[in-house]
């Protein structure tokens, strides 16, 4: 009979905790918007050099009417997601290569240090060189910005793993195989998506620089090119734009996450 009285009171405790979070943050998010919109209106900034919402919110249905917005959408989403695909599929497998091979990691490292201090941008003109100014280029950008968290997270994760239960595994007859797929992995994978996560965020600020250098389309070029003929209304658009992508894009790694590490929250209710 306590457990029926509880359970709801329990439920109805997380609602209204949720709820106020939920108000909170939108009593945040609609501050600030009445805030950009009111500096403008009332002549407190240039509406020149800042657009209230509601302009940016209408040059953003224009867009929307005239096709261009899908033409740009789509090609930052392409070019985005390939560069941030092949750092995932690369850093994920060197990374788990260095970190369970000691050797590797010994012969590799310094040669990776030392590319990891050079810039994306710094390396914009090779990429260029080597692959021309088309797609092949922004890819290449985005992919290297994207693919160091990948890496380094990847080897740390696998190098944490408990030792204890390695050993474990191996008095019970384990063979490497077992090891990795069903030790080393899922212990490495939270280390592994912090990296990934980290990725997304670079992914996005890579993609600015590499469409606002050779680019027709996308996001980055849309605010570019705005703020160059002084459309300043699409300029905010552009970034608007930009920060959703990088949120949503966010939100679905932070999905993914709690899809591939479900066995912690299993941990977590047992203890």
């Amino acid at each position: 009979m306590g457990t029926h009285v509880v359970l709801p009171q329990t439920l109805t405790a997380r609602w209204a905790r949720a709820s106020r979070r939920a108000l909170d943050s939108t009593i945040g998010i609609i501050g600030f918007l009445a805030l950009w919109e009111a500096l403008p209106r009332l002549g407190i900034v240039n509406p020149g050099y800042l657009s209230p919402p509601s302009a940016v919110l209408a040059a953003i249905v224009d867009m929307a009417g005239n096709g261009a917005l899908i033409k740009h959408l789509q090609a930052s989403l392409i070019r985005s997601l390939a560069g941030l695909a092949l750092a995932i599929v690369t850093g994920i497998s060197l990374g788990l290569l260095m970190g369970w091979f000691a050797r590797l990691e010994r012969i590799l490292d310094p040669l990776l240090q030392f590319f990891r201090q050079t810039s994306a941008l710094a390396l914009f003109p090779v990429f260029i060189l080597f692959l021309g100014i088309g797609e092949l280029s922004k890819i290449a950008i985005i992919f290297w910005a994207s693919f160091w968290p990948i890496l380094l997270s990847t080897i740390s994760g696998v190098k944490q793993v408990d030792s204890l239960l390695i050993n474990s595994a191996l008095s019970m007859g384990a063979n490497r195989r077992f090891l990795f797929l069903k030790i080393v992995l899922p212990s490495a994978s939270p280390s592994i998506f912090t990296g990934v996560r980290l990725a997304g965020a670079y992914c996005i600020t890579a993609l600015v620089a590499a469409e606002m250098i050779g680019a027709h389309s996308g996001l980055g070029f849309l605010t570019l090119n705005s703020q160059e003929v002084f459309q300043i209304p699409s300029m905010y658009a552009g970034i608007l734009l930009l920060a959703v992508v990088g949120l949503l894009l966010n939100f679905l790694l932070a999905l993914l996450e709690r899809r591939f590490t479900r066995w912690r929250r299993g941990l977590k209710h047992a203890g």
